[in-house]
């Protein structure tokens, strides 16, 4: 029997930020996929990453892992050549369609984080890649309570974003399109508090150091939830 779900959820309210995010990716979508045309681009140490992620997952079980933000649809595809029974989810319907045409052979499909629209204990494991960034601070729990529900116990969580010091950026203009997009900029340790007080368990930090014209660290936090849980 799955366990009800009582946590709160953002499908209710559609809360500002998710229709901001959804506006600007549907805006941007083609200029975006043309310029991240892979997704990690060379980053040796960020595609290592993402293949420790994909043998956890494996040695854990045949369960399906969700790539949560996968926009055109790129890492998703190098998780499914990595043997993961993959499918993703975004919030913008263009990035879905997008990502349909490039990737025939995966399911795709629109969807919000903070309301995944899976049954409890559902996935093995859960991607996060560049996607929790958009997310407020009061809504980051909403968020974490979510991944937890839908994982398995043992299931696996890999988050990825660009670090700071707390503060919030708004972007009005990407691609010479007019946006209202807000990006949060968080420290690791802050990120890995919200998954604790959420049920997961933190199992390991990484921090990398910008390159490729990047400004900020990106920060890997894998997490798990506990299997007795």
């Amino acid at each position: 029997m799955s366990e009800p779900n009582t946590s709160p959820s953002l499908a209710d309210a559609d809360p500002g930020f998710v229709r901001d995010t959804r506006a600007a990716y549907d805006a941007i979508a083609e200029e975006y996929a043309r310029e991240f045309p892979d997704g990690l681009g060379e980053r040796i140490l960020d595609r290592a990453l993402l293949s420790g992620f994909a043998e956890l997952v494996r040695a854990a079980g045949a369960k399906p892992v969700a790539d949560v933000g996968s926009g055109p649809g790129n890492v998703t595809a190098l998780l499914h050549r990595l043997g993961v029974p993959v499918f993703g989810v975004d919030v913008s319907p263009r990035m879905v369609a997008l990502a349909r045409r490039a990737h025939p052979g995966i399911r795709f499909h629109v969807g919000s984080m903070g309301a995944l629209d899976l049954p409890d204990r559902t996935l093995g494991g859960l991607l996060a890649l560049f996607s929790v960034i958009h997310v407020p601070d009061t809504h980051l729990p909403v968020v974490f309570a979510e991944f937890r529900r839908v994982l398995v116990p043992g299931g696996y969580l890999l988050l990825c974003f660009q670090t700071g010091t707390g503060e919030r950026q708004r972007l009005t203009e990407r691609f010479g399109h007019e946006i209202a997009l807000d990006y949060y900029w968080r420290t690791p340790e802050s990120v890995a508090d919200h998954l604790i007080e959420a049920g997961l368990a933190v199992q390991a930090r990484v921090v990398l150091e910008p390159e490729g014209g990047a400004t900020r660290p990106r920060a890997f936090l894998l997490a798990r939830r506990p299997a007795a849980r």
